[in-house]
């Protein structure tokens, strides 16, 4: 870390990603701090709403980094829970970091966002720019309330940026894995284990996993370069492999063979009735006609801005990245089949 900020506030500083940037800014001897909804008093973080800033603002010192990354991520929630944290829980943290004279607000957004613009405008042959993924991908809300809300998000961040309230950074992780993430390996995990796990397109749609540590570095360089102010950044693995060749990976890890595979409309049926038998049951699931659209995306993701302006450069191999991913997985004894 080449210019470290004095301190860093994380919203979301109990979660796979929070919980990472902050142990990688201390590490540098940064000063680090944040809010979840427990506390951690050893790891500085305070337990609070980022709805009510009243309990945690003050934590933000004077020219502090505020990263946030707290969002209720699911794909399956109510759309007014959905924009009431991922929306109006970003304008008050934003308000925060402007309140207390934050050097750079860095907003953790997703790709998902613009994955499923493309589908559309390819079904419509519309041309728009690229093959790949890249920040010029125009946004469509498709009633999504993940995605929908954290596009809404990306607009408050970039307008108080626009209008000289508060210097901005708008970051797109990809698919990001690694040790302790939930949604690309305890989840698929677990499918796996069960015989659940059922791939769309035939395990041909395209994954762009990127490891914990790849992201941490792009975060880290867009929140210090100036140049980055005002800036959406998408942040990926440099070479997208099928959604077979992935989780194959975590299968092999159980000794189980790989997942199943079907077309796209039989995956989608499959994963819709079971949405419905959970929902009938009172259950929550994330399975559904959302996760196997995203399983099924054509298109990967393009770092060609990151590294022209942040210098950055997934250094982690997919091997590399998942022999890291077994150690943790076999420490933790949740290889185990009796789990």
């Amino acid at each position: 870390m080449d210019d470290p900020p004095a301190s860093v506030f994380v919203t979301g500083a109990n979660g796979f990603m929070g919980r990472a940037l902050a142990e990688r800014y201390r590490s540098a001897g940064v000063d680090v701090s944040g809010v979840d909804v427990t506390a951690d008093p050893d790891r500085g973080v305070i337990a609070g709403d980022v709805l009510d800033p009243s309990g945690w603002a003050d934590a933000i010192a004077p020219g502090a980094v505020v990263i946030h990354t707290a969002a209720i991520v699911s794909n399956n929630i109510a759309t007014e829970r959905a924009w009431e944290v991922n929306v109006v829980g970003t304008q008050r943290v934003l308000d925060a970091a402007t309140g207390a004279g934050a050097a750079r607000f860095v907003q953790i957004s997703t790709m998902g966002v613009t994955r499923f613009a493309h589908t559309h405008a390819e079904a419509s042959r519309r041309v728009l720019p690229g093959r790949e993924l890249d920040e010029r991908w125009p946004l469509m809300p498709t009633g999504n309330p993940y995605t929908d809300t954290k596009i809404a998000a990306e607009h408050l961040v970039l307008a108080a940026h626009a209008a000289g309230r508060q210097a901005c950074t708008i970051i797109r992780p990809a698919d990001v894995y690694g040790p302790g993430c939930r949604p690309w390996v305890l989840e698929p995990l677990a499918a796996i284990r069960s015989g659940r796990m059922l791939l769309p397109a035939r395990g041909r749609g395209l994954f762009t996993p990127i490891h914990i540590d790849d992201l941490l570095d792009g975060v880290v360089v867009a929140a210090a370069r100036p140049a980055a102010a005002g800036q959406i950044f998408h942040l990926g693995g440099e070479e997208p492999v099928t959604t077979l060749e992935y989780f194959g990976h975590l299968a092999r890890m159980m000794g189980r063979p790989a997942p199943r595979t079907a077309p796209t409309a039989v995956a989608v049926a499959a994963a819709e009735a079971t949405r419905w038998v959970a929902v009938a049951r009172r259950r929550h699931t994330e399975v559904g006609r959302v996760v196997m659209a995203m399983l099924a995306k054509t298109r990967a993701v393009s770092n060609e801005k990151a590294h022209r302006d942040l210098d950055w450069w997934p250094r982690v191999s997919l091997s590399d990245g998942m022999a890291d991913v077994e150690r943790w997985l076999r420490s933790e004894g949740l290889l185990d089949d009796t789990r």
